[in-house]
């Protein structure tokens, strides 16, 4: 299919607006450095925080964090701030926040304790435990007099045989701090360091722009400044038009290339690739830029997430799918075929182990312990599976029928007791056309199991049949019969020559039985009745010729004048016999291979008088 210049067009706009997304989401952290930063001398860049012992760790954390806030005011270059907050930040026992929001948290907790520090009253240098101490009284942990601030030694992990600010102290804190507020700051404390920071842009984000923010959309509400809510709402109403917008695009856009190839039909996974980028640049900007970190913001971040996780599910099975549809293609496997729908199955089931795979990272991320999951599959699985058995096994059975391949589309077959056409081929059943010309679906599973007969694949149909001539047939005519009907077979050109034979069978009760056995050179069901029809025409006319005649059930009771026997015609038949006796060339038990080869697709085929008929040519 041709591609209208307009549609090209299209194409390479939507793949420049995607190369621009990635431009700007990829230099937007750099875009607001500030203009005026200082450069600054650490001459102990790698110097580690002092948690040996309680004295150590709190005096390493108020240094920290006011070297952090000195090279913040002084506009210090971001490596300086980030060294400080660092060690700062290893005063602290996280191991217990969930992982998902952990790193706003962390910030928090830093701020958090240097606003409470700055407004108790702190012992003296030497009245907390330095490391003498420590050794001397075997102390593992410490409490800030009058308080509930806990510095503890941490027993094991990549970290034991520190003292850090307590993991219980840690979850606690906001309480602490909501406990601690009212009280004043002391002389030289840093006064509205966390409100400041919780209520004011990102550092992506210039100062400049920051101090011009209106003082009245600085006003908290409910947690939150205004100018936060107003910049939440512009920016999730922005995010929802722009994933309603790029959703509907790409389901227009493969609306109208339906007919091309499914390369061709990107145009919902280019949307729902662009809606994921979207929403996770949704939760950049309120991260980093409207600072949004209020209690409501892991709900918030948890559900921008689970969207983020279920676009990236969604994306991969529409890509399976357009990859399933493109191999059919290649291969031109008809629709609803064994071989179709066996390709779309293999890459749904491997869309779904990725799936898996993505649901489990998906847990992990969120910091939902695995165990109990893994255990809640396995019942869950077990009561789907009793519940889905059948189809598992019409799906089972389908994936047999492919890889045995005893049918394919269009054989006609015998299943069972039945009859009929293979039309379809589905993952749950089969549909076959019988021949009173109604449709019977199948289930595979049953279609399976089934002994089946497939007529399609023969390589020639089987003629056989039994003659009965009457007693009165003397010997002679009986091998003139016999003789004719082996040539008429030998030169019949639907006749394979293999393995043919005619012979006196057997005395019936009422008949002198001849077995009548060959096979015909057609697979079509209709092409071997037309031919077997021509074959017992002809074995009339041999019998007919030899003068004697086909045998009456001896429990038959006529009335009527019997005719006889041709006494002329038997004569002719005998005296043929004892010319071939004579001469050597009687074909009893077998024909001579010259006589054979000369008798061989010597007779008319269709007979003479039909509307096929073609007169053979001499050679």
């Amino acid at each position: 299919m041709q591609v209208p210049a307009t549609t090209t067009t299209t194409i390479f706009r939507t793949y420049g607006f995607l190369l621009l997304l990635f431009l700007v989401l990829a230099v937007l952290p750099h875009l607001a450095v500030a203009q005026d930063e200082v450069q600054a001398f650490d001459p102990y860049p790698l110097r580690p925080a002092n948690t040996s012992s309680p004295r150590g760790t709190l005096r390493s954390f108020d240094t920290s964090i006011n070297e952090a806030i000195q090279a913040y005011k002084a506009h210090q270059p971001e490596a300086a701030l980030q060294r400080a907050m660092r060690r700062a930040h290893d005063t602290f026992d996280f191991s217990q926040l969930p992982e998902r929001g952990k790193v706003p948290k962390e910030m928090e907790a830093v701020l958090l304790m240097k606003e409470i520090l700055d407004r108790i009253e702190l012992p003296t240098d030497e009245a907390i435990p330095d490391d003498a101490e420590v050794k001397g009284q075997g102390l593992n942990q410490w409490t800030i007099p009058n308080t509930r601030i806990t510095i503890a030694k941490v027993e094991e992990g990549p970290r034991a045989g520190e003292f850090l600010f307590s993991a219980e102290t840690v979850r606690r804190l906001e309480e602490f701090y909501q406990d601690t507020q009212h009280l004043p700051y002391k002389p030289g404390g840093e006064v509205g360091l966390y409100e400041e920071y919780i209520h004011r842009p990102g550092r992506i984000v210039p100062r400049s722009w920051a101090d011009a923010i209106p003082q009245w959309s600085q006003t908290v509400v409910l947690g939150e400044a205004v100018w936060q809510w107003l910049g939440f709402a512009l920016v999730v109403t922005t995010t929802f038009l722009v994933v309603r917008g790029l959703l509907r695009w790409g389901r227009r856009w493969d609306g109208r290339v339906r007919s091309a190839g499914p390369f061709m039909r990107f145009g919902m996974p280019l949307g729902v690739l662009a809606s994921v980028l979207a929403l996770y640049g949704c939760r950049f900007v309120l991260l980093n830029v409207m600072r949004v970190l209020s209690d409501w913001w892991i709900v918030l971040s948890t559900i921008i997430w689970v969207l983020i996780f279920a676009g990236i599910g969604w994306l991969i099975f529409l890509l399976t799918a357009r990859i399933a549809d493109a191999v059919n293609n290649a291969r031109h496997a008809k629709e609803g075929s064994i071989d179709g729908q066996l390709i779309q199955t293999v890459f749904r089931l491997l869309s779904l182990a990725v799936l898996v795979f993505l649901v489990l990272y998906a847990a992990d991320f969120f910091g939902i312990p695995l165990t109990p999951v893994a255990a809640s599959l396995g019942v869950g699985g077990l009561a789907i599976a009793l519940a889905v058995r059948p189809t598992l096994e019409n799906i089972i059975g389908g994936l047999t029928l492919f890889a045995d391949k005893p049918v394919r589309i269009g054989n006609f077959c015998r299943f069972g007791d039945e009859v009929g056409t293979v039309e379809a081929i589905g993952l749950r059943s089969t549909r076959l056309r019988k021949l009173d010309d109604t449709l019977v679906s199948v289930p595979n599973a049953d279609f399976s199991q089934r002994e089946l007969t497939n007529f399609a694949r023969r390589r020639c149909w089987l003629y056989e049949t039994s003659l009965g001539l009457r007693y009165e047939t003397t010997p002679e005519q009986l091998r003139y019969v016999m003789t004719k009907l082996r040539e008429m077979l030998i030169g019949h050109p639907k006749v394979s020559p293999d393995s043919l034979h005619v012979r006196f069978h057997s005395f019936g009760a009422y008949s002198l039985d001849l077995k009548l056995f060959a096979y015909l050179r057609t697979r079509d069901w209709l092409d071997h009745l037309a031919i077997r029809e021509d074959i017992n025409l002809r074995v009339i006319d041999i019998v007919k010729e030899a003068g004697t005649g086909f045998a009456f059930p001896s429990q038959t009771a006529y009335l009527g004048r019997d005719s006889g026997l041709d006494v002329e015609r038997g004569s002719q038949a005998e005296k043929a016999v004892q010319e071939w006796r004579s001469k050597g060339e009687l074909p009893f038990p077998e024909f001579d291979e010259q006589l054979v080869s000369e008798k061989q697709d010597t007779l008319d085929f269709p007979p003479t008088g039909s509307p096929n008929y073609k007169p053979r040519t001499a050679v």
